[in-house]
């Protein structure tokens, strides 16, 4: 067994990576070795395409890609790429889909598409001269940051606008350059933290030069220019509505009066109660985190956000909410989402590119408003299932393929435990008790 630490393995090739590893994490290097070299991509040139998205690849990690169809969004038909390892959530969006296509489909609209970027500094000297000068500092700061904006500007987007804020009573001395962009169909992280850099600099360079400023060169510090992903101007809002008793074929076995009572109640409670709130906004991100991967945009900074919307208030609740007004059911959520359908990786990786093409090569308002119709439509199948039959019963029966790979089913086996859990609830002991019955009866036989 080798040294587990190793000096120069960015530098090594892919083929001495994966050695090193297997070699001293292992315990059958060579059988390991050929498990991940054999989720390489065989065509070279993706390989490399993949491998320049990280560092120090050694293999491909899969998941499955899925579609959900009937989606109509605006009136318009979509079948939804999504990327998850969890069959049921697939399924859910185009039941759900399905559902409201009969019933005036989804609705969204985009809100505002602002997005934020900050400047944080240190200033120890007079806060009055600061602003008093604020005015010329702006029209310095667009100036100096010209040669970045001009081709986002050509495009309609750029820098909206620059404030500057006093957090002293916060933190001694600590103040802000909080500004607000427009980028288009991009996402816009490497534009916006570009501009904030060079923001940082004029800044510096601007007290050290001005003579209002002289001699307070000292007082000022550049702490760090970066992005937010808090974009809560960056929203957008999905709706269902139609009145109560067409709800009629979605209530499973109850009235449409009784379906609506109980659905309204849920999403009130999932306002209320944090802990319920966590796993209600989890279910609408199972739509959302799906179809983000999809397109290759940036789902940890969509959760991040869109967690932190929903405790603006100083408590977390749900991202949704229902009302039962004039006997019209109503289902809506209010969603920040910052994506891009150009930039990034959404033109280079191969999949995201396919992805967008399913779509109909949308621009970023309109990825923006059927991401948020599929976590509504994943948040209203798991209500629908948790008011009427309870959520283990679609769930496991969508596992139960699942479990019987885990137990090592032959397909024969498979075909016969498909047939007998069709009326029956899943769950691991039960199929495995299945099993266990079948193999037997099955011996005795033979």
């Amino acid at each position: 067994m080798q040294e587990k630490t190793i000096s120069g393995f960015s530098k090594l090739s892919k083929v001495d990576k994966v050695r090193w590893v297997v070699e001293n994490f292992f315990a059958d290097p060579e059988e390991a070795g050929r498990g991940l070299m054999s989720f390489w991509h065989k065509d070279e040139e993706q390989q490399r395409v993949l491998d320049g998205f990280s560092e120090n690849t050694i293999s491909n990690y899969y998941l499955p890609y899925g579609v959900a169809p009937n989606f109509m969004v605006n009136g318009k038909l979509y079948t939804v790429p999504m990327v998850i390892e969890e069959s049921s959530v697939v399924a859910a969006a185009s039941s759900a889909a399905k559902f409201w296509l009969s019933r005036g489909g989804f609705h969204a609209k985009v809100l505002s598409t602002r997005k934020i970027g900050q400047v944080h500094f240190c200033w120890k000297g007079d806060s009055a001269r600061l602003f008093r000068h604020f005015g010329e500092l702006e029209k310095r700061l667009r100036r100096d940051a010209a040669h970045l904006t001009a081709n986002m500007e050509s495009r309609g987007g750029g820098v909206l606008d620059i404030e500057l804020l006093d957090l002293s009573h916060l933190e001694p001395d600590y103040y802000q350059l909080k500004v607000s962009f427009e980028t288009c169909d991009s996402m816009g992280a490497n534009f916006i933290n570009s501009v904030l850099e060079e923001f940082g600099s004029t800044l510096e360079i601007f007290v050290q030069e001005h003579p209002a400023f002289e001699g307070e060169e000292e007082h000022l510090e550049v702490v760090m220019a970066i992005l937010s992903n808090y974009t809560p101007e960056c929203i957008v809002r999905a709706w269902v509505e139609c009145p109560v008793d067409a709800l009629g074929s979605g209530c499973n076995g109850m009235s449409p009066e009784e379906f609506a009572d109980k659905f309204a109640k849920a999403v009130r409670i999932a306002h209320i109660d944090p802990h319920r709130a966590t796993t209600h906004n989890k279910g609408i991100f199972n739509g959302v985190d799906a179809v983000v991967l999809a397109t290759a945009n940036d789902f940890r900074a969509v959760e991040a956000c869109g967690h932190t919307y929903a405790a603006r208030d100083g408590q977390y609740r749900s991202l949704s909410s229902c009302s039962l007004e004039d006997g019209v059911f109503r289902f809506w959520l209010d969603l920040p989402l910052a994506l891009g359908t150009i930039g990034g990786l959404t033109r280079l990786h191969p999949m995201a590119r396919r992805s967008l093409e399913l779509l109909g090569n949308p621009g970023a308002e309109e990825l923006m408003e059927v991401i948020a119709a599929t976590g509504l439509a994943q948040n209203f199948a798991a209500l629908r299932s948790l008011v009427t039959t309870g959520i283990q019963k679609g769930h496991m029966k969508m596992h139960l393929m699942n479990i019987l790979n885990h137990l090592g089913a032959t397909e024969q086996e498979v075909e016969e435990a498909t047939t007998h859990f069709q009326d029956k609830v899943v769950s691991f002991t039960a199929v495995r008790e299945f099993l266990k019955s079948f193999r037997k009866k099955k011996g005795s036989l033979a």
